[in-house]
């Protein structure tokens, strides 16, 4: 019975519909800090369906949403929804069509969020309304009753801040409500999107995330004259200590990374360098960019040497500098081991002269790659695409799973797009011009309604 909402995702009412709630959405500029207005719209077409929702506003304009469906219980535990409504800055000047106009073009929505990741609100928003409109035609309330069917509840959670770290969103719901979301398992943005490579279309699943060290090192010298420069000058050791931390460093494969390659390794194009795929430090490079980069970044723990601070004058040799760190862990590292790593990179002729401050730290997070909800998104991608090939990976940024982690909950990235060779994810995510295909984002709404109901029906 469940299978009837399955249906009614891929027809094209309810798609017609779904690039609506977009196009709204995208028309409320909500930029992080400023999210309760897009909160309240949510909570406003929740309500068009019978659908209860509690909006949160733990400080000023910091607005988010919560809604719940029932089930009847006998599967489990629920399925949480989960995504993110504020959005990064769009400076107009820079873009072919107005970030906040919601736009059709060419295909096309366009505006800031289309992918990251207001197309996803807009998804799961939808399937609450077709999970409330399938109760409905049952004579269920959808407020209180179970939805036919539906053997799990399904949550729906819209948060904000997520861009700058969630505190203020999904975190402080962990922290303060988190019975409204409390969950066996959880879908969330960057994942089960097309990577057309390797003459295949790829499917990758996030199964975990890199976690994040930020650091200040304050480095010491001698202040004196300009005239007279030597080993003393903090900005030459300072200097120092950023090339050694560019080696990239040792490669650590975790079990997503690895089961990632060995799935790719039969795809590998016989006339590429170590196209086998045997070396997996050489396994970046038989990727255009900007991949190549992205895996190159989940072999291992990065260092990244962002800001710079030294001197008071042209010449005036500076006693003191300062760099600013942004690192990004895989699981498993722990405070003690990277700053062990750091004290090996920095090297014990400057180590004397370096004070390590740790400014902010998250864990990075790994789930089950069997078990759970694992099946049903793959397995509902390869029903959508019988030439599927679904592989895990870790994001080497940060989402609101650092916080949902806290709770136990699995939280896999599984947002559904046909995409093309021209519409990277990495490419447009964050971007100019960000913009999301419409018949991707169609074929994407039924993957979803699909999954949902092979884990929830």
């Amino acid at each position: 019975m469940i299978y009837d909402v399955v249906a009614a995702a891929r027809a094209e009412p309810a798609q017609d519909e779904l690039i609506e709630h977009l196009r709204a959405l995208i028309r409320i500029p909500s930029v992080s800090g400023d999210e309760i207005g897009a909160a309240r719209h949510v909570a406003d077409v929740l309500a068009t369906e019978g659908i209860a929702a509690e909006v949160l506003e733990p400080e000023p304009r910091r607005g988010s949403v919560v809604a719940r469906l029932h089930g009847d219980g006998s599967g489990g535990g629920p399925l949480l929804l989960m995504s993110h409504l504020d959005v990064v800055p769009a400076p107009a000047e820079r873009w072919t069509h107005d970030p906040f106009g919601g736009e059709v073009v060419d295909g096309y929505v366009w505006g800031r969020g289309a992918i990251d990741m207001k197309h996803t609100v807009a998804m799961e928003l939808q399937l609450m309304l077709l999970l409330a409109r399938h109760a409905r035609a049952a004579s269920r309330d959808p407020a209180g009753d179970p939805v036919p069917g539906l053997r799990r509840d399904v949550i729906f959670a819209a948060t904000a801040d997520e861009e700058i770290g969630g505190d203020a969103g999904m975190g402080w719901i962990v922290d303060h409500r988190p019975e409204l979301v409390r969950a066996d398992a959880a879908l969330n943005e960057d994942g089960g999107f097309t990577v057309e490579a390797f003459g295949r279309r790829l499917y990758p699943i996030q199964a975990g995330e890199k976690g994040y060290a930020w650091y200040r090192i304050d480095v010491t010298g001698t202040w004196s004259h300009g005239s007279m420069p030597g080993e003393w000058n903090a900005a030459v050791r300072a200097a120092r200590i950023v090339a050694r931390l560019a080696d990239p460093g040792p490669i650590r494969l975790t079990p997503a990374v690895e089961r990632a390659i060995d799935t790719l390794r039969p795809l590998l194009r016989a006339d590429r360098d170590a196209a086998d795929g045997s070396d997996p430090a050489t396994f970046p490079t038989l990727w255009q960019e900007p991949y190549e980069r992205f895996w190159s970044a989940l072999l291992r723990d990065t260092i990244s040497p962002n800001i710079l601070h030294a001197g008071v004058a042209q010449n005036v040799i500076p006693g003191a500098a300062g760099i600013e760190l942004d690192c990004r862990i895989l699981p498993g590292t722990t405070r003690e081991s990277m700053l062990a790593e750091l004290r090996r990179r920095i090297g014990e002729d400057i180590w004397p002269f370096a004070t390590v401050e740790e400014a902010r730290w998250a864990d990075g997070i790994e789930q089950p790659l069997d078990g759970s909800i694992w099946p049903a998104m793959t397995d509902a991608l390869r029903a959508a695409d019988p030439e599927a090939v679904v592989l895990p990976f870790l994001a080497p940024w940060s989402t609101d799973a650092k916080h949902t982690a806290r709770l136990g909950i699995p939280t896999y990235g599984f947002a559904p797009l046909r995409l093309g060779p021209g519409d990277g994810f990495l490419e447009l995510a964050h971007a100019d011009d960000e913009r999301v295909p419409i018949d991707g984002l169609k074929w994407g709404f039924g993957v979803l309604a699909d999954a949902v109901a092979r884990f929830c029906g």
